[in-house]
C-alpha cells in the first residue's frame, strides 16, 4: 500500500541506495518469530560488496554539499523523520512485535522514544552549542608579537556507517541514536540493518528516505543495507569515503569492527557501546529497612526487556547476614513467579543458556530460583530469569561471573563488610552504569566509594536501579572499555553528536570566507565564546 504521497508503506526486501529502493545481489534471508520460532513470509535481500561500494561512493559525494546546511536545515530533516516514522503507523508496531516478541506497550513506548529523541536533536542544533564557536579577534599592536585573528568551530567529520543493535528495533537502530547525532552533525549515513528485524528495519529506512526527498537534500545522505558481517559489514568499514562508526551491541562484535577499522589505510574511529554487568551495591542499613522492597525494585529491573537491555543490572554486592537472606528470599519468590519470556532470536537465548548453565555450574555458586531456561521450541526462543548466589572469594577467583550474560540473569555476591566492595569492584572492567544504595549518612560516609564507581563507569545511579536511560542533555551512555571504545564520549543525549564533529581553527581568514557560526554579524545568532566571554553579540570591527 502507498500513503498520499504515493510512499512505500510495505516492506520490499530491497535495500536503500542513493535514492533507489533496489534488489540486493548476495543472496536472501528471512527474519524469525521469537514467540513462535517461524520463519516470516517477507525474504530480504542482501546487499554485494559491490553494491556497499556504490553506496560509500554516493554518500562520499553527498558530504560536502551535505555538510554545508545549515543547522536550521538539519532540525527540518529531524523533525521530518519523526513525522514520518509516526506516518508509518499499524504496520511499524505490527511488524516490530512479529520480528522481537516484543509487546505492543513496549513497541508503541520504543517509538515514542525514538521520535522524542529526533525532534530533541533538532533542537539542539538550533541552539548551536554543538558547534562550540569560539573566536579569538586579532591584537596587532600586542607585543612583543601580535596575535592572528583566530576562530575554532566544530565541523562535519564525514560518512559515519551505522550497524543496527538487536534489542533496540527503533531507538538505537535505523533511527536510533547514532543515526540521528550523525544526521544532526551534518554527516551523511549508511546504515546496516540487523538480522533480527529487516522488516522494522526496512520501514523506518522508508520513512528517512521519505523525509530527505520531502527536505530537498541529497538522497545519498542516507542510505540502508542488509547484509552479512563477513561480506557487506566488512566492505562498508573499509569503504575509503566512511569517516566513523557507531556500533551497539557484544564485545566480540565491537572489537571485530574496531580492529578492521585501525588497519584500514586510512584508520577511522569506531564509537562501540559493548558489554557492562552495570553493578549494584547495597550498603548495610538500607538493606536492613528495606530488603523486601529493594528486592521488588533490582527484580523489576533485572526482567523489564526479559533482561534484553545493556543496562541490565547484572550483579548485587552486600554484606552477608539476615537482611541479605531477606533480600535473597525475597528475589527468588518474585523469579519463580515469571514464566519463561520470548529471546530476540534463537542466537541470544542459546548464549544466555549456555552462560547461566556454565556459571550456576562453577563450585560455590547456587542458583535461587527453580526456573527452567527453554532456548528453543514449536513455540519460539524463550529463557527463563536467574538469580545466583556466591560468596567474595568465589566471585574473585571465577572469572566467568564478572562478564554479562545478556539476558534476565544476574549474581548476588555476599561480603563480610563494606570494606569489601571496593574488592568486588576491582574484579570488573569498565562499566555504562554503576549503582549504590544507602541511607543519606552511609552515602556522605562512603563518599570515597562514589568517586571509585565513578573511575569504572560513564553513569553513577544513588538510590535507583539503571534500567531507564533518559534521553536528555545531561545523560552520559558510554563507560570505560569495555563497556565503550571510547569513554570520552556517550552514545544517548545531545552531547553524542560530538562524536561526530572535529574541531577546524581558521587563522586571519577574510569575514566573507568563514562558515556561518563564525561571522562576524552571527547570523545564526548563536551563543559564542569571544575573547573569553559567552556572548551572543557581532563581533565588533577594530
Amino acid at each position: 500500500m502507498h500513503d498520499d504521497r504515493g510512499r512505500i508503506m510495505a516492506t520490499t526486501g530491497k535495500l536503500l541506495i542513493n535514492g533507489s529502493w533496489v534488489t540486493g545481489e548476495n543472496g536472501y534471508f528471512q527474519a524469525y518469530n521469537p514467540t513462535t520460532g517461524a520463519p516470516l513470509a517477507q525474504g530480504y535481500s542482501f546487499a554485494s560488496a559491490d553494491q556497499v561500494q556504490q553506496t560509500a561512493l554516493a554518500a562520499g559525494e553527498a558530504f560536502n554539499m551535505y555538510a554545508r546546511t545549515s543547522p536550521r536545515a538539519r532540525a527540518e530533516l529531524l523533525r521530518t523523520c519523526a513525522i514520518e516514522i509516526e506516518h508509518l503507523g499499524e504496520e511499524l508496531l505490527t511488524t516490530m512485535a512479529a520480528e522481537t516478541g516484543y509487546s505492543r506497550e513496549r513497541c508503541e513506548s520504543e517509538r515514542a522514544r525514538t521520535t522524542y529523541q529526533l525532534r530533541l536533536y533538532a533542537e539542539t542544533l538550533n541552539s548551536g552549542d554543538y558547534l562550540d564557536a569560539r573566536i579569538c579577534t586579532a591584537q596587532p599592536h600586542r607585543t612583543p608579537a601580535p596575535r592572528p585573528d583566530i576562530r575554532y568551530v566544530n565541523q562535519p567529520l564525514g560518512v559515519v556507517a551505522v550497524f543496527a543493535v538487536s534489542n533496540f528495533p527503533l531507538a538505537y537502530s535505523t533511527a536510533g541514536g547514532d543515526t540521528c547525532s550523525a544526521l544532526a552533525a551534518g554527516c551523511p549515513v549508511i546504515v546496516k540493518g540487523h538480522r533480527s528485524h529487516p522488516g522494522t528495519g526496512e520501514l523506518v529506512a522508508q520513512a528517512i528516505g521519505a523525509a530527505v526527498e520531502r527536505c530537498g537534500l541529497p538522497a545519498a545522505i542516507f542510505s540502508f543495507l542488509q547484509g552479512e558481517d563477513n561480506i557487506a559489514g566488512k566492505a562498508l568499514i573499509e569503504a575509503p569515503q566512511v569517516k566513523a562508526i557507531g556500533f551497539t551491541g557484544s564485545q566480540k562484535g565491537g572489537m571485530a569492527i574496531s580492529k578492521i577499522a585501525a588497519q584500514r589505510p586510512e584508520p577511522i574511529p569506531v564509537f562501540a557501546e559493548m558489554g557492562s554487568v552495570n553493578p549494584v551495591f547495597i550498603l548495610p542499613e538500607k538493606m536492613n529497612g528495606s530488603a523486601e522492597d529493594l528486592a521488588d525494585a533490582f527484580i523489576d529491573s533485572l526482567t523489564l526487556g526479559n533482561g534484553q537491555m545493556c543496562v541490565c543490572p547484572g550483579i548485587v554486592v552486600a554484606n552477608k547476614g539476615e537482611s541479605l537472606e531477606r533480600f535473597k528470599a525475597r528475589c527468588t519468590e518474585r523469579v519463580n513467579k515469571i514464566t519463561a519470556q520470548p529471546m530476540l532470536n534463537k542466537a541470544t537465548a542459546t548464549q544466555f543458556s549456555t552462560a547461566t548453565t556454565k556459571a550456576q555450574a562453577l563450585a560455590g555458586v547456587s542458583r535461587l530460583d527453580s526456573n527452567t531456561n527453554v532456548t528453543e521450541s514449536t513455540h519460539g526462543f524463550y529463557a527463563a530469569a536467574t538469580v545466583l548466589s556466591t560468596d567474595l572469594t568465589t566471585f574473585v577467583n571465577e572469572d566467568d561471573l564478572h562478564h554479562e550474560m545478556f539476558g534476565p540473569a544476574a549474581v548476588i555476591v555476599a561480603t563480610e563488610n563494606t570494606a569489601q566492595f571496593e574488592t568486588a569492584l576491582a574484579q570488573l572492567g569498565g562499566q555504562l552504569t554503576a549503582t549504590l544504595h544507602g541511607s543519606d549518612a552511609e552515602l556522605e560516609h562512603h563518599s570515597e566509594l562514589i568517586q571509585q564507581l565513578a573511575a569504572k563507569a560513564g553513569r553513577i545511579v544513588i538510590n535507583g536501579f539503571p534500567t531507564g536511560v533518559e534521553v536528555c542533555e545531561a545523560m552520559v551512555h558510554g563507560g570505560p572499555f569495555p563497556a565503550s571504545s571510547d569513554s570520552r564520549f556517550t552514545a544517548v543525549g545531545t552531547a553524542s553528536i560530538q562524536r561526530f564533529l572535529r574541531p577546524v581553527c581558521y587563522q586571519n581568514v577574510p569575514d566573507n570566507l568563514l562558515p556561518e557560526p563564525l561571522k562576524n554579524s552571527n547570523p545564526l545568532r548563536i551563543s559564542r565564546l569571544l575573547n573569553g566571554e559567552k556572548t551572543s553579540s557581532a563581533v565588533k570591527p577594530e
